[in-house]
């Protein structure tokens, strides 16, 4: 199978660069997989389309405001703090990489300054901080760590409450990600209430977004790809309601790609296990989905891992004919865009 099969065209246009001013009035495409038909709704008609005994998964990991800018030999950098090995090390990507060399000192603000100390593949680079509380600075001067696609101005002071509010889920509870789980941004107090009183049942899990979820692809063949891991986690009662759900033959929708990943992978063969894992889980077609019924994504882009998961549940063929149609209908792409309902 070939990467460039996942291809599609995209105007730039069509690329949200803001949310709108209302999290539930974005648009919903509805793709039925049985009887192949498309349609087109918003949002807040989700509970319409869900039925009662229907187990909704969400995915609560919260974003930490780990995009920040620093100066390299005069020259400004920005910076992504991916990982941390100690209380003053950590993982970071940073663009543009080939000024961010070993030894070199990077100033982050007036307290907080770092040494490279060495240097990975694409843009990584391992940082030795001059404090033991690096991620408390980091908060406190961080941005959201929007992908590169959404364009702001660097340190941007003005937009960066608004970021950090919408590019969140309402219902995001335990830190870690380092980008937000996008199909939820869609979600209000009111369509949650709603959705409950329906008789639907909630489910938290956590799934830590990391590298993986957004790694470029190498080469030409998608089953070459590897993974990297990310760190997911679900508990008992979670495990135990959605086990209940398959039994009784009750749907598990999940709430985004990152909910997909951690269900698909606590099931051992039998049942979902609950616990504390990491994942290296690559879902593409011809995986056979052993837990997740549906699906609610955002768009995703050309080529990418995301849009193989979303193929391998629908067919390749329907979500790209459902991603020409979007296009054609102007749907907002991408993170702050609009979504889908795969049925």
């Amino acid at each position: 199978m070939k990467i460039i099969d996942f291809d599609y065209h995209l105007p730039p246009e069509l690329i949200a660069q803001q949310p709108l001013r209302r999290r539930d009035s974005s648009r919903m495409m509805i793709v039925n997989r049985q009887t192949k038909v498309i349609s087109h709704h918003h949002f807040r008609e989700l509970p319409s389309f869900l039925n009662p005994g229907d187990v909704l998964v969400l995915n609560v990991s919260r974003v930490l405001p780990v995009r920040t800018w620093g100066t390299v030999e005069e020259r400004k950098v920005e910076f992504l703090v991916v990982k941390l090995f100690t209380s003053n090390e950590a993982e970071v990507l940073c663009r543009p990489a080939r000024v961010v060399k070993v030894g070199r000192k990077v100033i982050f603000s007036p307290s907080l300054e770092a040494e490279v100390i060495s240097a990975g593949l694409r843009g990584c680079r391992r940082l030795r901080f001059n404090r033991p509380d690096v991620l408390r600075e980091i908060k406190r001067i961080g941005f959201a760590p929007l992908p590169p696609y959404i364009k702001r101005l660097p340190e941007d002071w003005q937009q960066r409450p608004f970021d950090l509010r919408r590019y969140q889920t309402v219902y995001a509870q335990e830190e870690g990600s380092i980008a937000a789980p996008t199909a939820g941004l869609h979600f209000t107090p009111r369509i949650i209430k709603k959705i409950e009183q329906q008789g639907i049942t909630l489910v938290k899990v956590i799934l830590h977004v990391g590298l993986a979820t957004f790694q470029p692809l190498e080469g030409e063949e998608v089953e070459s790809q590897r993974l990297g891991e990310e760190e997911f986690m679900i508990s008992k009662e979670a495990a135990e309601e959605i086990n209940r759900a398959k039994k009784d033959g009750r749907s598990v929708v999940a709430v985004g790609t990152t909910t997909v990943r951690a269900l698909e992978s606590a099931y051992n063969g039998q049942k979902i296990v609950p616990g504390k894992a990491t994942t290296s889980l690559f879902i593409y077609p011809g995986y056979q989905f052993q837990v997740v019924d549906c699906l609610l994504t955002n768009f995703h882009l050309p080529r990418s891992t995301l849009l193989m998961l979303v193929s391998a549940l629908a067919g390749r063929e329907l979500i790209l004919k459902a991603y020409q149609e979007a296009v054609k209908k102007h749907y907002r792409f991408f993170s702050y865009g609009d979504c889908m309902l795969i049925l």
